[in-house]
């Protein structure tokens, strides 16, 4: 019985090496969810605003769910070097809920990206509609413009309808050369088209947003996978620590 304790020895070393370094993974993945969570709160909330009919918890959501793994993370170490069995399954447990819930959000978001693209189109196209130059969501049009080389919803022809056009004309943002794009032009519905972007940023977006899903879908799938392989690791220690307890015994 001695020599049975010594042969499991090696595996229970092998075993906790193993969950404290993935222990350690899945806390930064934590930390890395509860700062992306705090960023979007306060840098991108403007943005946000421009993807959703209305306001959205997600930020939340991340800080939330980042705050959780930090903590589960903690515990999932602490119970690796306590060796305790049932802290062991508790956290095995855990790592299942967290496997279920990243596997439904990657199914969601997969299946719902064309309802995605809709809520989009609306929320952009209001935005347009009652740009201002001041509030948060113009702001977000203006950076939206600027950073992708776009203008409008469909095309520049999307302002012609805006509240802001009739007096001020076309956003500046718009403008492909700054130096060559004068106030006057962009009131200029015949001068005005070859002095702005001629895509329309919906187009740009949701391309985007079709290119790279697959890319989204199978990373989230590849992190929801890692939840397993945790889980496995834990509950295998757990049935030998258990074991070797009763041999003890």
């Amino acid at each position: 019985m001695a020599s049975r304790r010594m042969e499991t020895k090696p595996v229970i070393t092998c075993l906790k090496t193993l969950l404290i370094v993935y222990s350690f993974v899945f806390w930064i993945t934590g930390a890395i969810l509860l700062a992306v969570g705090v960023w979007g709160k306060f840098m991108l909330g403007p943005y946000i605003s421009l993807i959703a009919d209305t306001s959205t918890n997600a930020p939340y959501v991340l800080i939330g769910t980042g705050a959780t793994i930090i903590v589960f993370g903690l515990f999932g170490c602490f119970a690796t070097c306590r060796g305790s069995p049932w802290m062991l399954k508790l956290y095995a447990m855990f790592l299942s809920l967290v496997f279920l819930a990243e596997l439904v959000a990657g199914i969601s978001g997969f299946v719902f990206r064309h309802e995605i693209k809709g809520t989009f189109l609306r929320t952009y196209s209001d935005a347009v509609q009652n740009y201002d130059a001041k509030d948060d969501r113009s702001v977000a049009v203006d950076n939206v413009q600027r950073s992708l080389r776009c203008c409008g919803v469909m095309n520049y022809t999307s302002w012609f309808t805006s509240v802001y056009y009739p007096v001020n004309g076309i956003p500046p943002s718009c403008c492909s050369n700054l130096s060559d794009c004068s106030l006057q032009d962009l009131r200029n519905s015949t001068v005005a088209p070859s002095k702005v972007y001629q895509q329309g940023c919906y187009e740009l977006v949701t391309s985007f947003i079709e290119t790279n899903m697959g890319i989204i879908a199978g990373v989230t799938f590849g992190i929801a996978c890692s939840q397993l392989i945790g889980m496995l690791l834990a509950c295998c220690l757990s049935r030998v620590i258990t074991a070797n307890q009763y041999e003890m015994v």
